[in-house]
């Protein structure tokens, strides 16, 4: 229905200089319009405490009240109309006045466009929160009214699905990935002054996938130019050269990007491909100004790369057992933890490997894609055209997923997409940067995700890091120092006198580094009734004291110390794991 008060009769008016509205309490509301009881509303504040769910859900799904007698009890309290959008005209280009985020955000949406003012239908009126920052996001003055949920998010749904600026986005896209850079047909088309710095990149990256490298650094310093590679973990100096070619290489790689190549004065990012030896490598470039010219990093992503199964990845025996279970059901989150570069997505896709995706739906939302999997639908976010990974997330869920692999989690809008899709019967696989297990369920909590949310969705937490294992040709015995010995002992081991342990003395092999390769050290934290009961309650101190219990024996550290016992890894590794996360 059309509402049909004076603008006098509405006190949710926003005049030029809004004015302070009066914060009203629900439950007092409610308890005023004798629509609920005292002693109802004492209950379910109590079970609100407990779970965290809004207090006029609550009493909805215990039947105290209906929705639409909710709905009309706050329309006469605020003296706004109550609209039913079922019969409502609404209009596509009025409800998209406001964007869609915060429309979901505040359970909102624009109703009619009055000229002097917008008429808003809120769920809940009452929320000051939402009603400034849409005043703040519309920059229009705003009177209230009342719609029912239920009746909302069909509407939100039906009139957000962007079809023509999908269109436009998907041109935009295959703009912006462009082709794979050939160094042949590079050297060809740059002319004689061009071809030397081509033909230096083309060794920087030919060297970088013969030793392996993750990442190629190239920083203009005082006295020279310094290209280093990132093996294993750790930054090793792959040539000096004259500080004069770091502008042309620098340019060079900008235009391969299609980046702006006459600014100097801002960090820039972007990306290209590049096929060298027959295989293709995606590349991501970051520059940053510094002192000396421009420092550029690049991360190098080879595609075609196989995926790792979980029973090849180092993971213990135990835990291997424990995750496959999980990974068998149909619904929950399972989070896999650790710093950028610990492996957690050969992790995610490992376990995305087990699952049978002939009879699964199974979606990826990635940013990059780093590996190919066939039978899997995967996004890759662009965050240049807004194709954000809450944005992609939304419209996952009406692509009937089974199960849904978020690349990681960033912002608390991902974050409550992702708990919300695992609750509702999806297995929600994801990664997150916190330093240990214990921390991810209070990381989710800190980015504002419902407590109640987190207790009910998170099903596991796997914590990892990578160490670096013993080079082959060159591993020999190497006693503990006193400092090894007393980190050996502080595990409670007791074994530090007969350990026998090994490390590499450093070879050709090795480049000198006695450690080829890297290999995954686990722990794995199962929310279990008492841990879920701790999160719900946001109760920090009783939730590590649990989780200490559970992973006692069983922590990062103790499996670093089994890989010294195998001769998988030197001590000195295992205590550089250890301080890390300590």
């Amino acid at each position: 229905m059309t509402p049909r008060q004076s603008p006098e009769a509405l006190p949710g008016t926003a005049p030029a200089a809004a004015p302070k509205r009066e914060r009203l309490r629900l439950g007092d509301v409610l308890v005023q319009q004798h629509l609920i009881s005292q002693d109802q509303l004492k209950q379910a504040l109590e079970q609100q405490s407990a779970t965290g769910k809004k207090l006029g859900r609550l009493l909805i799904e215990a039947g105290v009240i209906s929705e639409e007698t909710l709905a009309h009890g706050l329309a006469r309290q605020l003296r706004v109309p109550m609209v039913n959008l079922k019969s409502f005209p609404v209009k596509s280009e009025t409800v998209r006045l406001l964007s869609e985020s915060p429309a979901r955000r505040h359970r909102a949406l624009v109703l009619e466009d009055k000229g002097e003012h917008l008429l808003v239908g809120f769920v809940d009126p009452l929320d000051l929160t939402a009603y400034d920052e849409l005043t703040r996001l519309l920059r229009r003055q705003i009177r209230i009214a009342v719609v029912a949920e239920s009746q909302l998010m069909p509407v939100l749904d039906r009139h957000y699905r962007r079809t023509e600026e999908i269109s436009g986005l998907a041109k935009a896209l295959e703009k912006d990935i462009g082709d794979a850079v050939d160094f042949g047909a590079l050297q060809a088309s740059v002319g004689q002054e061009g071809a030397p710095v081509v033909r230096l990149l083309q060794s920087v990256f030919e060297d970088a996938m013969q030793v392996g490298a993750s990442d190629v650094h190239i920083e203009p310093q005082e006295n020279g130019l310094a290209i280093r590679s990132r093996i294993d973990g750790v930054l090793q100096t792959q040539n000096q050269a004259d500080k004069r070619i770091a502008a042309p290489l620098a340019q060079r790689l900008k235009l391969m990007a299609s980046l702006d190549i006459s600014e100097k004065r801002l960090p820039q990012d972007g990306r290209f491909t590049l096929r060298l030896r027959e295989r293709t490598i995606d590349v991501r470039l970051s520059t940053l100004p510094c002192q000396y010219g421009e420092s550029v990093v690049m991360r190098l992503l080879v595609q075609g790369d196989s995926v790792r199964r979980l029973d090849s990845i180092g993971m213990p025996g135990r835990m291997l057992a424990r995750f496959r279970d999980i990974l068998g059901r149909s619904s929950g989150m399972v989070l896999v933890t650790g710093p950028t570069g610990s492996g957690k997505t050969t992790t995610l896709y490992a376990a995305l490997a087990e699952l049978d995706a002939e009879q699964q739906k199974i979606i990826t939302v990635e940013d990059p894609i780093e590996y190919r999997l066939p039978g899997l639908t995967q996004v890759q976010v662009n965050e240049k055209i807004e194709l954000s990974f809450a944005r992609v997330l939304r419209a996952t869920l009406r692509q009937d997923p089974d199960v849904i692999l978020i690349g990681e989690i960033r912002d608390p809008e991902t974050a409550e997409i992702g708990l919300r899709a695992a609750i509702t019967g999806h297995l929600v696989l994801s990664s997150l940067h916190t330093r240990d297990a214990m921390g991810a369920p209070f990381r989710l909590l800190d980015m504002g995700a419902p407590p109640f949310m987190v207790a009910s969705s998170l099903q596991a937490v796997i914590s990892q890091r990578l160490v670096r294992q013993n080079c082959d040709n060159c591993t020999e015995p190497h006693p503990p120092t006193p400092q090894e010995s007393a980190w050996l002992e502080s595990l409670g081991t007791g074994l530090a006198d007969d350990l026998h342990t090994l490390r590499g003395r450093g070879c050709s092999s090795c480049n000198g580094t006695g450690y080829a390769g890297r290999i995954g050290v686990y722990e794995m934290l199962e929310m279990d009734g008492p841990l879920a009961h701790a999160a719900a309650h946001e109760d920090t101190g009783t939730f590590n004291r649990l989780a200490r219990e559970q992973l006692s024996g069983h922590t990062m550290a103790h499996h670093a110390f089994e890989l010294v016992r195998a001769g998988r890894t030197s001590v000195a590794e295992a205590m550089r794991l250890s301080s890390d996360i300590d």
